[in-house]
């Protein structure tokens, strides 16, 4: 199969143990990555220092690591990333998910199917404490098609799920800053430069959602910075005036609610 980067971000408030978890899952997988771009979005704690000092000593000709001074968010953080990976192929991984161990496995072999495929990702599994405990599943469209008209009002991509094609991202201009949004915006602007779309019918990440993360995806200051990343997005032309208004309109009434009922709509509704 074809040779594959990973590529993930860490930032000072990261837990070391979510990491070793997020590193262990990818030394499991069945067709292993040939290499791991690790950014570090400005300065980290001593104890994750230690952690990639130990897995860099075990592992010298697999991970590549990249500093940058400040920290500048998780789109710039990945603009900075992409460039250093040496292969065509790239893993989006977030460093406190984990990885099902056939993931590489399926999403190469898709691509070996189809060849002129620049973006898969897959459904992903929900879970606070225990990835054997999965309270909701986000499940995305399959096919191309599907993708594009699905992608105008929500994202059509699991973004730490996402295996894409380095020359297709660049060609897009690469990930840059957006609120909230930094993969709503890359995917927007890869489909209009004809990028090929498809994804897996599986979860093949399991994403760890914590217990206030419902809470933190509300309030007036969260839905500013997401009606503020929608207008970049729609400001692209990917994206009608109606489809603006009815994406922002939704994800104010949803910014609004008590944190329970926010909670209840994404497991229940949203993300089923």
């Amino acid at each position: 199969m074809a040779a594959l980067s990973v590529l993930m971000s860490l930032y000072i408030k990261e837990k070391t143990e979510y990491a070793r978890e997020c590193f262990e899952s990818l030394l499991r997988q069945t067709v292993p990555a040939d290499e791991w771009v690790i950014v570090e979005d400005g300065p980290l704690t001593d104890e994750m220092y230690h952690l990639l000092d130990e897995y860099q000593e075990q592992y010298p000709r697999l991970i590549k690591r990249v500093r940058l001074e400040i920290n500048g968010g998780l789109g710039l953080a990945l603009k900075a990333g992409v460039p250093v990976c040496s292969n065509e192929l790239i893993a989006r991984m977030d460093t406190d998910d984990i990885a099902r161990e056939d993931r590489f496995e399926k999403q190469l072999a898709v691509f070996e199917n189809n060849p002129t495929l620049d973006i898969c990702g897959s459904y992903v599994d929900e879970f606070e404490d225990s990835h054997n405990i999965i309270v909701a599943r986000r499940t995305v469209p399959i096919k191309h098609e599907d993708i594009i008209e699905y992608q105008k009002k929500r994202d059509a991509f699991n973004h730490v799920t996402v295996m894409f094609k380095k020359s297709a991202v660049l060609a897009a201009g690469n990930y840059q800053s957006c609120p909230l949004m930094e993969d709503t915006y890359l995917w927007a602007r890869m489909i209009m430069s004809g990028a090929k779309c498809a994804n897996v019918n599986e979860s093949l990440v399991y994403v760890r959602i914590g217990k206030g993360m419902y809470e933190r995806r509300g309030g007036w200051s969260y839905f500013k910075k997401y009606k503020s990343g929608q207008k970049m997005v729609n400001d692209l032309g990917y994206t009608s005036r109606q489809d603006f208004f009815l994406t922002v309109t939704i994800q104010f009434i949803v910014a609004m609610m008590p944190g329970w009922l926010r909670g209840f709509v994404f497991k229940r509704i949203l993300h089923r």
